[in-house]
């Protein structure tokens, strides 16, 4: 057994922990929700609310507080422990990627199944942790539309969008998978998620773009959510044309990987995520079509991102 496995396997052990830790706070707290219920049926059939029922509700409520706090607490440990086995069995991949899963040969990387490798991306978005703050606690970078900080550096295995050269175009922004980061040179080397066995591209900082690292829920964290773009309008002959409205201080121009895709586009949010569960609708520009924009396509949180360019108003 290796020395991930020995560590997954024991937290593991602690993601059972926190599981029953939970199940036992939440007993705690169906017992007080119950008895509030009937606190309340009590006071509605004598049409008042007496001094005792009065403090006993008070400390029913009490109590509910505490047990929904101890049952959060126990529920954001076991998320904790789940990225943590998550990490750790990306830190496995890479290892056995990088040094030969045969007892070190240097044999190449299989390239993935189209469908095997779009069901993964899919899965990865649906598993980003949500990012769950407590009351006032502002989300973190690379939580939702935050950016990372300047001095962020993104570990080998994490997924990025990289700005590279292409063979049909001046460049393309593509997903990646980082290898590794070199200090002197301040450069990545990455692997086109898409083209795995192939040579990496070797970029400077700038031209990578880490992918969030956690979703956010737009009810309680409503600023790690990308604004919307101002569009409208239609010709009268019935065919519709988006125009987007540039000059508005809410206009954000985002990259987001076309659906079925590696690439990343220029696009425009056209609707937000409702629930932390929803994608973002988005418009990609597209010369194929008339209004030089594309019908509204869903988007995943994890694949919508905004270079350093574009959040500082160059749109290049």
């Amino acid at each position: 057994m290796s020395e991930h496995d020995i560590k997954i396997k024991a937290l593991l052990q602690d993601l059972h922990d926190a599981v029953c830790s939970a199940q036992e706070e939440r007993n705690f707290s169906e017992k007080n929700l119950d008895n509030i219920s009937k606190a309340h049926d009590k006071i509605e059939a004598e049409n008042k609310l007496s001094p005792y029922y009065k403090h006993k509700l008070k400390n029913f409520y009490s109590s509910a507080l505490t047990d929904a706090e101890k049952e959060c607490d126990a529920l954001k440990s076991g998320l904790e422990i789940i990225t943590k086995i998550k990490n750790l069995q990306e830190e496995k991949r890479m290892a056995m990627r990088y040094t030969g899963s045969q007892g070190g040969t240097d044999q190449p990387r299989k390239t993935m199944r189209r469908g095997v490798l779009m069901s993964m991306l899919q899965k990865s978005a649906q598993t980003l942790p949500l990012w769950i703050g407590k009351p006032g606690e502002k989300p973190p970078p690379l939580c939702g539309a935050i950016p990372p900080a300047a001095d962020y550096v993104a570990k080998p295995g994490d997924k990025v969008a990289a700005r590279v050269p292409s063979m049909e175009e001046e460049e393309q922004w593509i997903l990646a998978e980082v290898v590794s980061f070199n200090q002197l040179s301040n450069k990545y080397e990455v692997d086109d998620i898409d083209e795995e066995g192939k040579e990496c591209h070797t970029l400077s900082k700038r031209r990578v773009v880490p992918l969030p690292q956690w979703r956010a829920n737009p009810d309680t964290d409503p600023d790690a959510i990308y604004s919307k773009g101002t569009v409208w309008g239609s010709s009268g002959s019935g065919a519709v044309f988006w125009f987007i409205n540039t000059t508005s201080m809410n206009f954000q121009l985002v990259m987001a990987l076309y659906p079925q895709t590696t690439c990343f586009y220029r696009a425009v949010i056209c609707s937000q995520p409702k629930t932390s569960q929803d994608e973002y609708m988005v418009l990609f520009e597209d010369s194929s079509y008339p209004d030089g924009y594309s019908p509204s396509l869903p988007v995943a949180q994890r694949y919508v991102v905004v270079p350093k360019e574009m959040r500082d108003g160059r749109r290049r």
